[in-house]
């Protein structure tokens, strides 16, 4: 039986800024899930995913422009990140796209667009594989995974995956991240990570800052990472981007920075071979984060897709 749903949606609305929307606690397998929302119920629904290291602030220039387009704008932040709880289990985009799935079913109460931003990216084609019938149409920006640029693995011997989990875990467990994460958090080092998914530096402000810094700052963030770079690092083939595009039957819009540095735009072109079907837009001029680097470029792109989907899904 599903947990109750509690929220905290008697707080004042914010429209701007990090802290835009209600916000509501929902629990979902025991973990308290962190879920904000702005605009009408009665309006279509778009859920927004946001990307690693992020939360669901990172969506505070698209969220009022879709509210203003006559959507219902639902954002969560996924199990680790933001305000959700950090716990040490292996956290990969399965489990994601099964808290997604579970949120739009429980919470939403009826199937939704998904947005995602880079790992929301792959959360979002996960859960449109996953639970098909919550998920009407799918927009990435962009699809972050490593396999897209890798050949397909010949099946290993048994001795040879068991050593390469292994090696994953040590790996891991061994990396001092109790020390790294406050140490890049509180440091220079978060801007140096940040100019790499920004081109333009001006978008980097004190509110992006606090919005990455402070979850990291949490006593719990390192178990979180820990687990979900094991997991993701030994995920099945079948759960990496390519297989996923291949059974997906929904519409997908990609849209990508051009000067993207840690996900190059060469690979937006490598998506058309597992889903021929895709709609498909580079930004030039933009990095990893069009969205909240140069909002007024990728919400107009966004919005005219978006129209198109806002036919009554057939479930």
């Amino acid at each position: 039986m599903a947990e109750p749903v509690t929220t905290s949606l008697a707080q004042p609305v914010a429209t701007q800024g990090c802290g835009w929307g209600r916000h509501g606690t929902w629990r979902w397998r025991g973990l308290a899930c962190h879920w904000r929302v702005l605009g009408e119920e009665s309006r279509p629904a778009v859920l927004l995913i946001h990307g690693f290291g992020a939360a669901s602030g990172h969506w505070r220039f698209t969220a009022a422009p879709l509210v203003a387009a006559g959507w219902c704008v639902y954002a969560i932040d996924l199990i680790g990140f933001g305000a959700s709880d950090q716990p040490g289990l292996r956290l990969d985009n399965r489990f994601w796209a099964r808290q997604c799935g579970a949120f739009l079913e429980q919470v939403v109460g009826r199937p939704a667009v998904l947005v995602g931003n880079s790992l929301g990216s792959l959360v979002a084609v996960t859960t449109a594989v996953f639970t098909p019938s919550w998920v009407r149409a799918v927009a990435v920006a962009p699809l972050p995974d490593p396999t897209l640029l890798m050949p397909i693995p010949r099946r290993r011997p048994p001795w040879r995956r068991r050593l390469r989990q292994a090696l994953a875990v040590l790996l891991c467990t061994a990396l001092p991240l109790e020390l790294l994460l406050p140490l890049i958090a509180r440091t220079v080092l978060l801007d140096l990570a940040l100019a790499a998914a920004y081109p333009d530096r001006r978008a980097i402000n004190d509110d992006l800052r606090r919005l990455i810094a402070r979850p990291a700052q949490r006593p719990t963030a390192a178990w979180a990472l820990r687990g979900m770079s094991i997991a993701m690092a030994l995920r099945p083939r079948g759960a990496t981007a390519a297989p996923l595009l291949e059974r997906m039957v929904q519409p997908l819009l990609v849209l990508w920075g051009q000067k993207d540095q840690l996900v190059p735009v060469a690979v937006a072109h490598r998506l058309v071979s597992h889903k021929p079907d895709l709609e498909l837009q580079v930004l030039n001029g933009l990095g990893h984060c069009p969205h909240d680097e140069a909002p007024e470029r990728f919400n107009p792109p966004l919005l005219g897709w978006l129209e198109r989907q806002k036919q009554p899904a057939n479930t």
